[in-house]
């Protein structure tokens, strides 16, 4: 009986184990990667998204921050192989056991794990600045000030270089080996050998496909979209990152300056004297009244706060500035003439 219940317990603790799994998303989840991904494969991965949801990047962006947050802590267990092992047969609850135990280095702060990735001057630093990268691509993609105000999407038709397989083998993955060679009694010379490997043959084709590239609302001239490894390919080596760099494309209504929209309103010489009732659509269609009931002077500037472009990652808007241009009459009759000086005077 007691034997049975035993087996019942461990049943019990398998499936709660298995369920405690399945609900969390595993580290390699997060990271992006196949359960038995190799080392570099990893580090790829990490400084990838490292790089892209970084809180330098994403100011006041409490969800990038968070996921932020999730890729240190992976990578910190990941990029470990005692940890990693751990984590493999069981799971989160059996790294707070191996730290409760006195195991691994604790918990890390996430910055601490990033500067030691990419400015620690450490071994796997220096490990990847051997690792050949491929040229970025960067292309300056016009956005309209809709797409910026609004956010929205644009398809790219894009080509590239591709590494396809080729007839035949090659030298790859050479190294410098360093030995030494007796020249004479008790003499020894250095040299070194180029030592390479032999590796299936490659060549380039040109691909084409259709790219999807966000813009987000409140992005700025020269803010770039980045899809990593889409750069150009380099054999041995990772590719580079091919980068959207932002620009406003001219609009028939509306100019940018910062955050702040600027526009030109005409105005007749009465409305100019008299006043006028007035709305402007907006570039979600919205209606600002500009309606004054005084006198408007020619080339006058008036500011409508919060009616400008949205900030990025934030809930305020810039100001929109309506210049006015008041539109004379070209000529004037000699009874029109009396009666304005009559009125002026």
């Amino acid at each position: 009986m007691a034997h049975r219940r035993s087996k019942l317990l461990l049943l019990f603790c398998f499936i709660s184990y298995y369920l405690s799994a399945i609900a969390a998303k595993s580290y390699y989840d997060i990271l992006q990667v196949p359960k038995g991904a190799a080392d570099d494969q990893i580090k790829r991965a990490y400084r990838k998204l490292a790089l892209k949801y970084h809180p330098d990047k994403n100011q006041g962006n409490e969800e990038a921050n968070k996921k932020f947050a999730e890729i240190n802590n992976a990578y910190e267990v990941l990029s470990d192989s005692e940890k990693r092992s751990i984590y493999d047969r069981y799971g989160e609850e059996g790294l707070k056991q191996h730290a409760a135990n006195g195991g691994g280095r604790g918990g890390s702060n996430i910055h601490d794990i990033f500067s030691e990735f990419f400015g620690g001057g450490s071994r796997e630093e220096e490990e990847e600045d051997r690792i050949a990268k491929g040229d970025d691509v960067i292309v300056d993609l016009d956005a309209t000030l809709e797409d910026l105000y609004l956010g929205g999407t644009l398809k790219v038709w894009r080509v590239k270089n591709v590494i396809k397989p080729a007839p035949g083998k090659r030298r790859c993955k050479c190294r410098n080996e360093v030995y030494h060679r007796q020249v004479g009694p008790g003499m020894f010379q250095q040299m070194t050998e180029q030592v390479c490997q032999q590796c299936s043959n490659v060549k380039y084709e040109r691909e084409g496909d259709f790219i999807t590239v966000d813009i987000e609302k409140g992005m700025q001239d020269g803010q770039e979209v980045v899809f990593y490894d889409d750069g150009e390919p380099i054999i041995d080596g990772e590719p580079g990152d091919l980068k959207f760099r932002i620009r406003t494309a001219p609009h028939d209504r509306f100019r940018r300056e910062g955050n702040d929209l600027h526009m030109t309103v005409t105005i007749t010489l009465v409305q100019a004297l008299v006043g006028f009732e007035k709305t402007i659509k907006h570039l979600d269609e919205h209606l600002v009244d500009i309606s004054s009931k005084g006198v408007t002077k020619p080339k006058e500037v008036r500011k409508f706060k919060s009616e400008g472009m949205p900030l990025h990652f934030s809930n305020k808007k810039g100001d929109l500035y309506v210049a006015f241009e008041v539109l004379f009459p070209s000529s004037l009759t000699e009874d029109q003439k009396t009666k304005i000086k009559e009125i002026l005077s």
